[in-house]
């Protein structure tokens, strides 16, 4: 059975399986206010201690409906492959300090067989934007089936079309992982990362490179959350100005749940 060992665990976020879970369980305390059942979130994917926070304070609406969720389904940008489409990897089996994660190799055969997705193993191999969810998933969910895709040069109706492929009822969560502004001071990215968050509630799908790293599956999520006519609440922007990085050149962070 192919497996994806995990590429920067020790780097984004500790290696050790104590230390991760403590950490993980400790972002996930708090409580957010009384919200309805979340189908999308959007979330960052730096390293712990910088985007943490940000990504728990979305994560933590799992808690109370984690029995009912099975299969997650995870978008997040290719950083460093250069790649067409969407790629799903080879493996069966995606590996963390807190164990295995069972990857739906059925859907993936049937997004293959419908040309909405390749397989690239590469993309994958080094792939950070997906990997750092798997903690804070396995922490809130338990046990579910995986669904893992990195986005490359992908257009908003292709990244529609698979999400669309990919909706299921109840049991199935979409996660889509993108940072926002990079390498700005603090208060500019503070102005831009706000014009960002007013494009993301309006549902706009034309968000640049520069505002989210991870725009190409934010922008086909949002063309297929009006067809599905869902709503949108902002639940912390940040950047790591806020957490733990000097306030020169900051990378902006947003969570938004969809519902």
């Amino acid at each position: 059975m192919l497996v994806r060992q995990p590429a920067v665990a020790g780097m984004f976020y500790p290696e050790n399986p104590m230390l991760l879970q403590r950490q993980v369980d400790d972002m996930l305390a708090s409580e957010n206010s009384p919200t309805l059942r979340p189908k999308v979130l959007i979330v960052p994917h730096a390293g712990y201690i910088y985007s943490g926070p940000t990504a728990a304070s979305a994560y933590r609406l799992l808690k109370p409906i984690a029995g009912q969720i099975s299969h997650v389904v995870l978008l997040g940008p290719s950083h460093r492959v250069a790649l067409r489409g969407l790629a799903a990897p080879p493996e069966q089996l995606f590996r963390t300090p807190l164990g295995d994660i069972v990857i739906d190799s059925e859907s993936i055969d049937r997004l293959v067989q419908q040309s909405l997705v390749i397989i690239r193993e590469d993309a994958h191999q080094l792939e950070h934007s997906l990997e750092v969810q798997l903690p804070f998933l396995q922490r809130t969910l338990g046990n579910f089936q995986l669904l893992p895709l990195v986005v490359g040069d992908a257009s908003a109706t292709l990244v529609a079309a698979v999400l669309r492929a990919c909706w299921g009822g109840n049991e199935t969560l979409i996660v889509i992982s993108s940072d926002l502004s990079h390498y700005h001071s603090y208060t500019e990215a503070q102005r831009l990362d706000r014009h960002t968050t007013a494009m993301i509630e309006s549902f706009n799908d034309h968000l640049a490179g520069e505002q989210a790293c991870g725009y190409k599956g934010i922008n086909g999520l949002m063309s297929l959350a009006k067809e599905k006519q869902l709503t949108i609440t902002t639940l912390d922007v940040r950047n790591s100005g806020d957490t733990a990085g000097d306030r020169n050149r900051v990378v902006g962070y947003g969570a938004y749940a969809l519902y």
